[in-house]
């Protein structure tokens, strides 16, 4: 499962052509990259102009809503991992990647998902 965070989209925007590529071996295994809501609303200005590949990467990504049993259970998760209270991890897709066997995420989501005994694969920004 390839999660993705504010990062990847704009890179995306930008073109980015190792995390286009990334993206294309996802989907050439037949998986869904996954982001969530929170992620969109850092993104997403309206989808045209620059930001038509952007609309175009969101048609194929499952975009998870942030309710509150998954606002809940990420934050137990949070709090397992010692994640500051005060800090926001709002650019790490960690909720709903808290139960999957192994999300590659951003090397900023800190130890939750040791705290939650998956294994991650861990992608430097």
């Amino acid at each position: 499962m390839l999660v993705l965070d504010a990062g990847a989209f704009v890179a995306v925007e930008r073109g980015d052509r190792d995390v286009v590529a990334l993206i294309k071996r996802e989907r050439r295994a037949e998986r869904v990259p996954v982001s969530h809501g929170g992620v969109i609303a850092q993104v997403w200005r309206g989808g045209t102009g620059r930001q038509v590949p952007v609309a175009r990467l969101l048609a194929g990504v499952d975009v998870a809503t942030l309710d509150d049993g998954l606002g809940r259970r990420a934050g137990i998760l949070l709090a397992r991992s010692a994640w500051p209270m005060r800090s926001t991890p709002r650019s790490c897709p960690w909720p709903q990647t808290a139960m999957t066997s192994s999300p590659p995420i951003p090397a900023t989501c800190g130890r939750w998902p040791q705290a939650a005994g998956v294994h991650v694969e861990l992608i430097p920004e």
